[in-house]
């Protein structure tokens, strides 16, 4: 059996929004990631997958369902003990800027996990610091005493890298860690993120809107839409053979360099993303499904295995007989 780093059962998450009303930005997710393997985590923008990422770090409390890593319950944890569970659980947030404190030396940043957990003296945590700097191909002679604003988003990013991986973490959660880079940038990150995983044994879940940077980086992905999961499997069974319309609603929308190209009128996704506040009933996302029937309108899909390890929730899927 495959060695479970995280399980996140059942999980529900919540925003208040004024006049008493309640966004839920997450219903019932569910999946795993086992040891050594990088799960990505696809889907719109407004989808969950960051609300995803701050439930399981506990940035944002659940409002239901469990996050299990490592065979304990996160949210049953007292202050002290998640705060020593999370040394083993780092995350890497969407923008490198922001996620800095722009008041802080590079020391300072990378070397706060280490100062937070209370481990090793000054000399230890320096030591470490410089390995961290230098493992993300960055020279500690110039830039520990540099502050944020004075590195390119590609080198804060390299450095927030450097703070995650600091204290050695068993999963790293990667929350659109190139979104805000430019292409050449975004791919020395990636293949950069690849080289610390083989380095340091690591495990990624890994969030992105881009099914092309997906592709080349994880095991398994999970295919999210309006706060649910819709489909998910291996990485290369998925872009083959997609299963849920959504999913190959994104893939056709992969940019290719074939100006002759044409689209089924079956992949096209139309329409604009429903609002979380009030989403559609039975599947939701039938009002731009172009296979969607009554039914779909009246009954939630069944999360179903409809090949080993291929998990779709569709009425209809496709390559069915159905």
């Amino acid at each position: 059996m495959p060695d479970t780093l995280l399980i996140v059962d059942n999980l529900s998450a919540t925003y208040k929004l004024p006049r008493g009303r309640q966004l839920t930005a997450v219903a019932n997710v569910s999946f795993t990631v086992t040891r050594g393997e990088t799960l990505g985590l696809v889907g719109e923008s407004g989808c969950g997958k960051s609300t995803v990422a701050r439930s399981i770090m506990q940035l944002l409390k659940p409002a239901g369902g469990s996050v299990i890593f490592e065979g304990r319950d996160l949210a049953s944890l007292d202050a002290a003990a998640l705060r020593q569970t999370l040394t083993r659980l780092h995350m890497i947030f969407q923008d490198p800027i922001s996620s800095l404190n722009p008041r802080r030396k590079v020391r300072d940043i990378v070397a706060e996990p280490m100062a937070i957990a209370g481990v090793g003296t000054p000399e230890e945590r320096e030591r470490r610091v410089r390995i961290a700097v230098e493992a993300v191909s960055l020279d500690p002679d110039r830039v520990l005493d540099r502050r944020p604003h004075e590195f390119s988003g590609g080198q804060c990013q390299r450095i927030a890298i450097a703070r995650a991986l600091i204290m050695e973490p068993h999963l790293v959660v990667c929350d659109e860690p190139v979104s805000a880079l430019d292409g050449s940038v975004r791919a020395q990150i990636l293949n950069l993120l690849e080289d610390m995983k083989a380095r340091y044994g690591l495990t990624l879940l890994f969030i992105s809107h881009d099914l092309a940077v997906v592709k080349n980086v994880s095991d398994r992905v999970a295919v999210m839409y309006l706060g649910r999961l819709c489909e998910l499997a291996p990485s290369a069974r998925l872009y083959e053979a997609p299963r849920h319309p959504y999913t190959a609603a994104l893939i056709a929308a992969i940019p290719v360099m074939d100006p002759g190209r044409r689209h089924d009128p079956l992949t096209l996704l139309v329409g604009e993303l429903p609002s979380p506040i009030n989403p559609p009933s039975g599947c939701r996302f039938r009002t731009r499904c172009p296979r969607a029937a009554p039914r779909c309108s009246e009954f939630e899909p069944e999360w179903r295995e409809v090949e080993p390890g291929h998990f779709v929730a569709c009425h209809f899927p496709l390559g069915s007989s159905t």
